[in-house]
């Protein structure tokens, strides 16, 4: 029998939970007293809760501060200011191009970049109670047709340059949206096109929708209310302080839905959001400087791109209070010498993008410890639990699946019977009143005594690549489009500290030999950027297990060995700067077969990627170069002049 999507329970505590403080959340951290659940024996069991929660409107609180300070910065970007009137005012337009044709319940897919523009239209569809499902500034092309063949998309609303086909040639609706800024679209529209036959619909009552990585394949939709984003929203609030006066950076990628955690904390706590300029997510000096430069008072932003700045001095000139970090395992704690209170943070999607956190200050005694921190306790309205295979608690201090319920949980997929599968109900010993589902993460975690969270990995093959979820076998599905190619296996490599990239193996098709650069570059239009392998190995076979299965960590195993492919030929003649970014580029992308003429992102480099390949160069040379004059190098070769250029430049000992 398939589950409904249904509303998560808004039953107040769960079991045993003594609440003393605030009951609702948003008013300061509530102290609490949880009576932890034994088992038969008298062992702890490995089930938390977090305070008490009430959950509240999120559109509301914004339209709240449009009355209260109508002329306070909404969004400021560079020297360009909008005001919550401003955004309230051009939010009323845009809802009147589009109430005719877009309601209560209707997919609308966003494909803006952080801007102006991106916020008023997050506003907009809250009015109209239109389903927010963002897609990215730039979504490949394919992948946007599986989507809107899948779920039953209204419109989808960008620069029409950005758009499939089907959309650029269905029916245009020119939108009012901001046109300046650093990520602003040039003439924004709402493009209609004819749904699919039994393409799947939203609830109603969604306020957002996400894509999360499927392993059919195709990337599948989960389905969020607004009081569980309230919720979120209301720790975020009372745990860093947001409040007018404020600078909020609207950082994360648009696709990931922690960037709807900033956007709206900004605009129900009557701070200003800032959008990050595009070459900030490239470079982690870049990111510093910009907070310096933007004032930015409190952040998001991924786990690999903060893990850099906890390698150097950290800047003692940031207004930056409060960082909250998520999206990856965490390798290590802040320093004494940071300023900011870094939160790490964890949370599927599935349960509103933050469900446990752990705070980290310079003054704590681990400050600069190698240790990875916990992912923390759960937030109020939150309940965790770790289950064994049987889906009963284990001790604390056993490892197990972590299952989360309360106020924080998603509707559920757009497919019920997914959603059947991933949202089962709780045990039944201990009880736990006030929760009628839990959503199982695939993630395995252990309780502490004190009852904090370890996170120890994944059960199953996903991975996170740059803190995006990633299942290999959809990888693996968008290289088995290419006729060229018969089958493809994708595996998982990881460097000395931990960070994965991806590799694909491919068995061509009879008569066929496909070059790898054309098929990274086919699977792009298909996956987001996390997704596309930094390396392709052209194979005649598969390694096979004992069970006559695809022996994946043999074939990783045999990757690690050998890169992959041997190096080319002629480097002997290289200059100490090109031999400097050929071995960075070749250990960071598991490619030794790169060239210097090879384009960087051509070869599977991303922004991560160009990250650390600016701080090696920098560390090994001393020049800072910056992002974009990376992207803007034709190949390798002309990157490496630019270094050398820059080396002759700078003075003797400087």
């Amino acid at each position: 029998m398939t589950q409904p999507l249904t509303t998560p329970d808004t039953t107040e505590a769960a079991a045993g939970a003594i609440v003393r403080g605030a009951e609702a959340a948003g008013t300061g951290p509530a102290v609490v007293t949880a009576a932890v659940a034994h088992g038969p024996d008298g062992t702890p069991l490995s089930v938390a809760h977090g305070p008490a929660a009430r959950p509240t409107g999120v559109l509301a609180r914004f339209e709240d501060w449009v009355l209260r300070t109508p002329q306070a910065p909404a969004v400021i970007d560079g020297d360009r200011t909008w005001t919550y009137r401003d955004l309230d005012t051009t939010a009323a337009r845009v809802t009147t191009a589009l109430r005719d044709r877009v309601g209560p319940g209707d997919l609308v897919g966003v494909c803006l970049d952080r801007s102006a523009a991106l916020v008023v239209t997050a506003v907009a569809l809250a009015r109209l109670g239109a389903v927010y499902l963002p897609l990215g500034p730039r979504p490949g092309e394919r992948r946007t047709e599986a989507v809107t063949e899948d779920l039953d998309v209204a419109c989808l609303v960008g620069d029409p340059g950005v758009l499939p086909a089907r959309h650029r040639a269905g029916d245009l609706t020119a939108l009012p949206l901001p046109t300046e800024g650093s990520n602003a679209p040039t003439a924004p529209v709402a493009a209609f096109a004819a749904p699919a036959d039994g393409a799947r619909r939203a609830p109603e009552d969604a306020l957002y929708a996400v894509l999360t990585s499927g392993s059919t394949g195709r990337p599948k939709a989960v389905a969020v209310a607004g009081p569980a984003l309230s919720v979120a929203l209301d720790w975020y609030r009372a745990e860093t302080g947001l409040a007018p006066g404020d600078r909020q950076s609207l950082l994360i990628g648009v696709a990931f839905d922690p960037h709807l955690l900033e956007l709206w904390a900004g605009l129900t706590s009557g701070a200003a959001l800032v959008p990050a300029p595009d070459d900030v997510r490239w470079d982690s000096h870049v990111l510093t400087d910009w907070w310096r430069d933007a004032a930015v008072t409190v952040s998001v932003a991924a786990t690999p791109m903060v893990e850099p700045l906890l390698d150097r001095p950290w800047p003692q000139d940031l207004r930056l209070r409060h960082l909250v970090v998520g999206g990856d395992r965490m390798r290590r704690r802040p320093g004494p010498d940071v300023t900011a209170t870094v939160h790490n943070a964890y949370g599927p999607a599935e349960a509103t993008v933050v469900t446990t956190t752990y705070a980290m200050r310079g003054t704590d005694a681990q400050a600069g410890s190698a240790t990875p921190p916990p992912i923390g306790t759960p937030l109020p309205g939150v309940t965790v639990v770790v289950t064994g295979e049987d889906g009963r608690p284990v001790a604390r201090g056993r490892d197990g699946e972590l299952r989360i319920g309360g106020h924080c949980l998603a509707l559920g997929y757009l497919d019920p019977e997914l959603t059947a599968r991933r949202f089962a109900a709780p045990p039944q010993d201990p009880p736990l009143p006030g929760v009628d589902r839990l959503y199982r993460t695939g993630d395995r975690v252990r309780m502490t005594a004190d009852g904090s969270l370890e996170f120890l990995g994944r059960l199953d093959d996903q991975v996170k690549i740059s803190g995006v979820r990633i299942e290999p076998a959809e990888v693996e599905a968008a290289f088995e489009r290419d006729p060229a190619v018969r089958s493809a296996v994708v595996t998982v490599l990881r460097d000395e500290s931990g960070h994965a990239r991806l590799v694909a193996h491919v068995r061509p098709a009879a008569g066929t030999r496909p070059a790898t650069g054309d098929l990274l570059a086919a699977v792009r239009a298909w996956l987001p950027e996390q997704a596309v392998p930094t390396a392709v190995r052209i194979v005649e076979s598969y390694p096979l297990d004992a069970n006559g299965k695809v022996d994946r960590a043999a074939l990783a195993a045999g990757t690690s060995a050998s890169g992959g492919s041997a190096p080319p030929s002629g480097d002997a003649g290289a200059t100490p700067a090109e031999r400097l970014v050929l071995t960075t580029v070749r250990d960071l992308l598991a490619r030794p077969g790169t060239s210097l003429g090879d384009n960087f992102t051509d070869a599977g480099g991303t922004s991560v990627v160009a990250a650390r390949l600016l701080a090696a160069v920098e560390r090994e040379t001393g020049v800072r170069l910056r992002a974009p004059e990376l992207l803007r190098s034709p190949d390798l070769r002309a990157f490496a002049a630019l270094l050398d250029e820059r080396r002759t430049a700078r003075p003797a000992g400087a």
